[in-house]
Order: structure tokens, then sequence, then C-alpha cells
């Protein structure tokens, strides 16, 4: 029996393997999104021979690694069929892209069916790769975090779970624990991360001020924080281009993003401070002291926090791998939650996660919004605007048209 599709990259990737040989297909997202989970299940579904190898190992492959799996599955295409190489967390070798270049050029020339699929999960490091050697001969398929609607299927969470225990799904199983589901999340994925996909691999001059800022970013997530008071926040004498570049970092690894205030002009936007925002909720309540969804839920102030941050996550990672982006809007003590930019399309989001002034939501921010930018569109999710359940089911490219 053929595997039934959680994901829509799984669909993507089928079409592409059953097509003639074109281009290497890289699979690109954050650790435990199920990246390699996806590409196993459309190995098995299309019948194609298949070889997997990984280079997430503790000390780094060499060049010579890819050579040794690519001359095996050359091999097996020797009887004229198609063979699938799968190689996951390629980044982690060095000069990996000069290497599959070479390869990939020489199965052209020799016209070898090896169809290529490469995983990474640090999506600053596969970008460098794929710019510098690999430019005419790929196509990139984003895994990003886990959707309410994802976790819903898959899982049967409502709503109030997926906000709290977020978009992992190897974590599904251990949520009736909640101290134990902590422990996996900060243990198991976040210093995987911080300590093999970033540490590991690039320079960080200050590693203790890289984990203080992903506790930090955790902990205010939701909320504007400048640079300087990040600092103080963090008593580190650094310099806030270094905390920006960490910042950067984090976001390419999947964790946290800082988002710009948006404006008519690129350089105030860069000047601007940045809204901390996580990419998945679950890195919020493994930080927190709640001991279960019940005391989470019962701090409004906290949980409206959580919500608008399952928005920002909902809002970016719907959002992955296309041209639009997310910001957030303010001017003096008028704000709107979420800006979202596509092109000619400018859409404010403001997040209510409980009814305000009577019932109606305040709607100081969004007519000022609607005042600054002509063309402008606003949407309000939650109290009496659209219900929160529904605005998280929608794909968020619909919400542009």
């Amino acid at each position: 029996m053929k595997p039934t599709f959680v994901r829509d990259q799984a669909r993507v990737l089928e079409k592409r393997l059953e097509e003639p040989r074109r281009f290497m297909q890289m699979v690109v997202g954050p650790r435990q999104t199920g990246k390699t989970t996806l590409v196993r299940q459309v190995a098995d579904r299309i019948g194609m021979p298949t070889a997997y190898a990984s280079a997430d190992e503790p000390t780094l492959q060499g060049r010579g690694w890819i050579d040794e799996q690519w001359t095996a599955a050359r091999i097996r295409a020797r009887s004229g069929n198609a063979v699938v190489l799968i190689l996951d967390e390629i980044q982690k070798v060095s000069s990996w892209s000069e290497t599959v270049k070479r390869l990939w050029d020489e199965d052209t020339r020799s016209q070898t069916d090896v169809r290529i699929v490469l995983l990474g999960s640090s999506p600053v490091l596969i970008q460098k790769g794929l710019s510098e050697s690999l430019a005419g001969r790929f196509e990139v398929i984003h895994v990003p975090h886990w959707s309410y609607v994802e976790m819903n299927d898959a899982f049967g969470w409502d709503l109030d779970t997926y906000i709290f225990f977020g978009g992992y799904p190897g974590s599904a199983a251990l949520i009736s624990d909640v101290e134990r589901w902590k422990r996996y999340i900060l243990d198991a994925l976040v210093e995987t991360v911080i300590s093999r996909d970033l540490l590991l691999t690039t320079r960080v001059d200050k590693p203790v001020l890289l984990r203080r800022l992903f506790d930090l970013s955790c902990s205010y997530s939701g909320q504007i924080l400048s640079y300087n008071k990040m600092m103080g926040q963090l008593q580190d004498a650094g310099n806030t281009t270094t905390l920006a570049h960490y910042l950067d970092l984090l976001s390419g690894a999947g964790m946290i993003r800082g988002l710009e205030k948006y404006a008519g002009q690129v350089v105030r936007r860069r000047a601007s401070s940045p809204k901390l925002q996580v990419l998945n909720t679950a890195l919020m309540g493994a930080q927190s002291d709640y001991v279960d969804l019940a005391a989470a839920r019962s701090n409004a102030s906290s949980w409206g926090r959580i919500v608008e941050s399952s928005v920002g996550a909902h809002l970016i990672n719907g959002l992955t791998g296309s041209s639009a982006n997310v910001f957030y809007w303010r001017d003096r003590d008028r704000k709107v939650d979420f800006v979202v930019e596509s092109g000619s399309n400018l859409l404010g989001i403001e997040v209510k996660s409980s009814m305000t002034g009577g019932g109606l939501p305040s709607t100081r921010g969004t007519g000022a919004f609607l005042s600054a930018f002509d063309g402008a569109q606003v949407l309000v999710v939650g109290g009496s605007g659209m219900p929160l359940d529904e605005f998280m089911r929608i794909p968020v490219p619909e919400l542009l048209t």
C-alpha cells in the first residue's frame, strides 16, 4: 500500500522525480520538520531503486564521501534504470557544492540516470553552495515547520494544543508528559541545532551570547526590542552588529526571526528595532515555567503573546520560498502586529487573543496604517474579527488574493 502524503512538498518532489532527469532537487528546511521522512516516503511511492546516506555525523564528512555514495549509485544505474541518490545534511560536507557539480556534469555528459535529492537543515549554508557552484542545475523545495492543519490531520490536535506545543511532529507523542516534552525540545532539538548546525559549521566568536540571545528571543517573542536593550538584557559587552549577525544565524536555522519595521524605504527598514518572532511556538512553551496547557491558557497576558507568535509563525512559514515578506508596523503608539508585502499587495494583520474595547477590536492602529499606505488592506484575527481557527486553516498565499 502506497503511503499517504501529509505534506504538499512530498507531492511536488514525487512529480519532479518522475520526470526525465533535468535538475537535482534540493530539499531545505529546519531540523525535525520531516525532510528525511518526506523523501523516503516519496522514494517508496515511486518505486525507483534508492540509495540514502547522511553526513550528519559527530565529525564532518569529507568530499570523498560524496564520491563514494555517487559511485555506488552509478553502478546500480548501469542496467539502464533510473536510480535516486539521497544525500542528507549535505551542508556538513566541506566544499560539497563543487563536488556535486563535478559529478552531476559527468553524469549529464555520459547520460547516466542518477537522480539527485540533497537535504539540508541550514538554508544559509545551502544557499551559499547553490549560488557559488550549482547555478542552473537545481530546484529548491522548501519544507517549513508544520502548520496547524498538518498537525491536526496527522495527530488530531486542536488549536490550543498546536499553539502551545507547536509544530514539531516528532514531539507529538510526548505532550502528555510536559516535562519530558520540554526536555526533548531543548536537549534533542535546540541543543543539536546550536551545537552542531551552528557552532560546528559557522564561525561564532561568542557562543554563550548566541545561546543567551536564543533564550531571550523565546521569552520576548512578539515584542519589539532594540539591539541596545537586548545587550542590556544579555549583559554582554559585544556590539549590535554581532547581535544582528547571530539573530540572522538563528533565523537561517529556522528558529528565530527578527522582523523589520515596514517602511517605504529599505534603509529605514534595516535601521529599525527588530520584533522578535519564534518560527515554532514549541520554543516558547519549552522555555516556559508552565506545567501544562491549562496553566499556560490561564495567564491571559502570556497566552496573548503565544497566540500572536503563532500567527507570526504561520505567516512566515506559509510564505517560505516565496517573494513575499513579513514585517511589523508602528508609528508612535499606533501599531499593526504584522504586515505582509507581496508585489503590490500590502496586508496588515492585527491579532486579538481576546475581546477588547467593549467587544470591538481597536481600530486606531489599523486606521493609521490604512491612511499611511494607499491600497493597503487590513485583517483583524480573533476577537470580533476572523476566528483564529479559521485564519490558521487558510494557506497564507490565499490571504493575499
